[in-house]
């Protein structure tokens, strides 16, 4: 008779707790023996299939009712929570699994290694370098090299420690093909040696080293833990598999993952997905148990999920069932614009809570492809007093790199404010150190109230010829700035990493380009570097909304100062969450919202073979956090780099099984066959957005043949999209934005055979 705490799991958890891997000469239910062979287990583990239960119940069941010592028994998994909840969710079932090992990846290193030192040339109390410690020790064998090359290359050390890839490892060109990296990580694997400390690459590679290098150590490790498991199986890397692999050791250890292949979404990490999906190659034997019932998501919700990561090579497979029923269809809105985007999130968040559809705020999360998207929502959150956090990162305004370049703004409007000089004036490093900058501030209020501005100032000073030389500089940026604000053409820059286009933008971008804050910030490190250029550009976007001179400027500070106090208020524990796709796993939420569902914005259009795989799994993460009802939402244009660029649906839009979909807003063509009703949901008038005949504000051509968006081919000019529509004597006059960035007006009757209409989208 199976124990009680058994009776709550499903047929399908049950067989996955129960599981031995016995090879068939063993007895059922009989003694446990280290020295069988047994199968080792993957259970692939669908979304909201409860398999944190299932892992810690297996774990009290091995030692309560099979007898396996806990001391034996190695669980790990990917972060400190997941440990501490496997943990503890063990010992409510027996207490006796507070003996077993339950830890991190690295957490197991970092035991291993302090157990093992002299072997690994260590002594055990040494030291784990962060990141900003990794970029310290870099700049004593770096010592030309600029902080934004430091952590550049801190970043691709790390990269290769997950590959378990040293720098003399033919492979390493995977990485960089740089000979400089090459040397520059031996250098730095050598003088981390003589301190004698260790970076978290080494926590995996140095015990996987250990274990190969010493029989006897792997022998009696092997002797040690004859029942390992993992946890988020999905996302480990290279050098975490072959540290897995060579603890699993022999056919005597119970080997056991957990994992979904549909789930696997960090691979700007180093995690691969082919991990799980090749488990069973690389372990032969090996059983597979699906956990297939979600006790999440209602089942339309899983439905349109499904349809989407089905599109993908790369799975293992499996067919979700909602144990709640079928539920609310997912809406799709198709939007003008990002502007209305935010309107409508906030309007559906709004009303739900007025009329006590949802519990609260926090009953809603708004999911997007990256943290600058967070402005938009934060700014029609704040301006109608619903209370909102930002999880993950910080919110928009509260950023370094916003708060720097807001810094350059205000300097460029009051030259004598202290705080944004201070600030900006050493981003990127110019030289003004300490003392310089105090005499700089003295002669500030030395001066009279109408004296020059600080850099005014500093240029009349004797100062070191560093630090005058980074003021002239400096100088020159402002001079600048200050001709595009009154009206001149930007400086001519070859590959910006900023863009910008109408209004205000010119200014801003330009500004933040030439003071080198972008590449400061750009290059802070792999990943936070790209995100912060990210901010940034939509900070520029912002401010494209404004005209251009002082005017706009001060309009523009204005309007996010006063977003800026509405913040500091807006404290509330009932709160709209905001965050980001990759953010939201492990996560779930009553009401859902997936923005940003254009080509080019989510997926990115650089986004190909299996990085387009891996944005479908992100899709579908996002979509499956959702338990009651799921949104999305679609823009027909979108600023980017400072102007208003039309947008095709995400070819995900084109995967859905649209039969579970309702469709509301004006549908592109080409879109299925998708009705056309404008965006005013189920009941007449609850948003107030476009009209039924304008399909959400969309320009159309009198003779109906054309409207804002539609897509179209040149035989000249190549793909382009229609940007605006005007009344001409002799008809509808479209205007075209090509691709290749050319602007082109067509008659709306013109046959020549020069272009043909494709549909919005297509």
């Amino acid at each position: 008779m199976d124990p009680s705490y058994l009776d709550i799991l499903n047929p399908e958890q049950r067989k996955a707790v129960l599981h031995e891997g016995l090879d068939g000469r063993d007895r059922p239910g009989g003694p446990w023996k280290n020295l069988t062979a047994r199968r080792p287990l993957l259970i692939l583990a669908g979304a909201g299939s409860g398999k944190t239960r299932v892992i810690t119940t297996k774990i009290a069941y091995l030692i309560r009712e099979r007898g396996v010592d806990p001391r034996s028994i190695m669980a790990v998994t990917f972060t400190n929570k997941a440990a501490r909840e496997m943990a503890a969710r063990a010992r409510l079932i027996e207490n006796r699994a507070s003996a077993a090992m339950i830890r991190t990846f690295h957490s197991f290193g970092a035991w291993f290694l302090r157990r093992h030192a002299a072997l690994a040339g260590l002594d055990s109390g040494f030291v784990i370098y962060d990141d900003d410690d990794m970029v310290s020790l870099l700049g004593t064998v770096m010592e030309d090299a600029s902080k934004a090359e430091l952590r550049e290359t801190a970043a691709l050390i790390a990269r290769a420690k997950d590959f378990f890839l040293s720098p003399e490892d033919p492979e390493l060109d995977r990485i960089s093909c740089h000979d400089r990296f090459r040397k520059n990580y031996a250098k730095y694997e050598e003088k981390l040696q003589k301190i004698g400390n260790v970076d978290f690459g080494d926590l995996i590679q140095k015990p996987l080293k250990l274990l190969e290098d010493n029989p006897d150590l792997a022998r009696r490790f092997h002797d040690r833990f004859t029942v390992i498991m993992v946890d988020e199986y999905q996302d480990s890397n290279a050098a975490q598999f072959k540290l897995l692999s060579r603890m699993a050791g022999g056919p005597e250890t119970y080997l056991c993952v957990v994992g979904d292949d549909d789930q696997s979404i960090y691979r700007f990490r180093g995690a691969d997905v082919k991990n799980i999906l090749r488990f069973s190659d690389h372990f032969p034997g090996t059983e597979i148990i699906r956990l297939e019932r979600n006790y999440r998501s209602f089942s339309q919700i899983l439905a349109l999920a499904s349809s989407v990561v089905d599109h993908n090579c790369g799975r293992l497979g499996k067919t979700l069932r909602a144990e709640r029923g079928a539920g609310k269809l997912p809406t799709l809105a198709f939007l003008a614009n990002q502007d209305e985007e935010a309107a409508f999130c906030a309007e559906l968040v709004e009303r739900s809570v007025r009329t006590g559809k949802a519990k609260g705020y926090s009953d809603w999360a708004i999911l997007y492809r990256t943290n600058a998207q967070s402005l938009g929502f934060e700014t029609e959150l704040l301006h109608r007093s619903i209370p909102y956090k930002v999880v993950g990162s910080l919110k928009f305004y509260q950023r370094e790199e916003i708060k720097d370049a807001l810094a350059l703004l205000a300097l460029l409007l009051n030259p004598r404010d202290e705080v944004a000089f201070r600030r900006i004036i050493n981003k990127p490093a110019r030289g003004i150190g300490a003392v310089a900058l105090d005499r700089i501030l003295k002669a500030l209020y030395g001066a009279s109230p109408s004296g020059g501005g600080l850099v005014d100032i500093a240029k009349e000073l004797s100062l070191s010829a560093k630090a005058a030389a980074g003021i002239k500089s400096f100088a020159a940026v402002m001079d600048r700035a200050a001709a595009v604000l009154g009206g001149a053409s930007p400086p001519p820059y070859r590959d910006p990493p900023i863009r910008y286009g109408e209004g205000l933008s010119a200014c801003v971008g330009s500004l933040i380009i030439d003071s080198a804050l972008a590449e400061y910030h750009g290059f802070h490190d792999e990943i936070n570097g790209l995100q912060r250029i990210g901010n940034l550009q939509e900070l520029v976007d912002a401010s494209s909304n404004y005209k251009g001179g002082r005017e706009g400027l001060v309009e523009f500070m204005e309007h996010i100062e006063l977003d800026r106090s509405i913040d500091a208020d807006a404290e509330n524990h009932d709160s709209v969450t905001l965050i980001t796709l990759h953010n939201t796993k492990g996560l779930e939420f009553p009401r859902v919202i997936i923005t940003g569902l254009e080509q080019g914005v989510f997926p990115r259009d650089d986004k190909t073979g299996d990085d387009l795989e891996e944005e479908r799994r992100l899709f579908y993460v996002g979509a499956t956090r959702a338990m009651e009802e799921l949104y999305l939402c679609s823009c027909t244009f979108r600023r980017v780099y400072g102007r208003t660029s039309p947008m095709p649906p995400s070819l995900f839009l084109y995967e859905a099984d649209k039969t579970m979909l309702e469709v509301i807003g004006q549908a592109p063509a080409g879109f299925g066959k998708s009705p056309r009703q404008p965006w005013r949901g189920r009941e007449q008038g609850v948003f107030a957005f476009g009209s039924p005949s304008g399909g959400a504000g969309l320009k159309m051509s009198s003779d109906k043949r054309w409207k804002q968006g539609d897509r179209i081919f040149h035989d000249d000019q190549g793909y382009g999209a229609v940007i605006d529509i005007t009344e001409g004597d002799d008809g509808p006059v479209i205007l075209v934005r090509f691709d290749n960035g050319q602007e082109k007006r067509f008659l709306s009757f013109h046959q020549s055979g020069n272009y043909m209409k494709i549909g919005a989208g297509d």
